[in-house]
């Protein structure tokens, strides 16, 4: 149960895999309410997804520079980018546009 994807994509959708760019839109919705940055094991629960999948997320969104990773006294943190936040703001717009036509 992913309570951004139940807000943004609607009760209808639970059942149904998300996309790639439902999950990406996830990862940051889920960075961005933390305060901009997580951890990537709270980052797991918060977007439901394993480790594995996860960790290949991440991978192509800090190479497309959506995200950043910086250590931490014990761990490391996942931070969203100016980049990444731009990016959030342009899938709302589409997001509000596609609801308004009901696509």
């Amino acid at each position: 149960f992913n309570l951004v994807s139940c807000v943004y994509h609607g009760a209808k959708k639970m059942n149904s895999r998300r996309s790639k760019l439902e999950l990406v839109f996830d990862i940051l919705v889920a960075i961005q309410n933390k305060g901009g940055k997580i951890k990537p094991t709270h980052l797991m629960y918060k977007s439901n997804l394993s480790h594995k999948l996860l960790s290949e997320y991440l991978d192509e969104l800090k190479a497309k520079e959506l995200v950043r990773e910086e250590p931490t006294d014990k761990s490391r943190v996942v931070l969203i980018t100016d980049k990444g936040l731009n990016f959030l703001a342009e899938m709302r717009k589409v997001k509000e546009f596609t609801e308004t036509f009901g696509l």
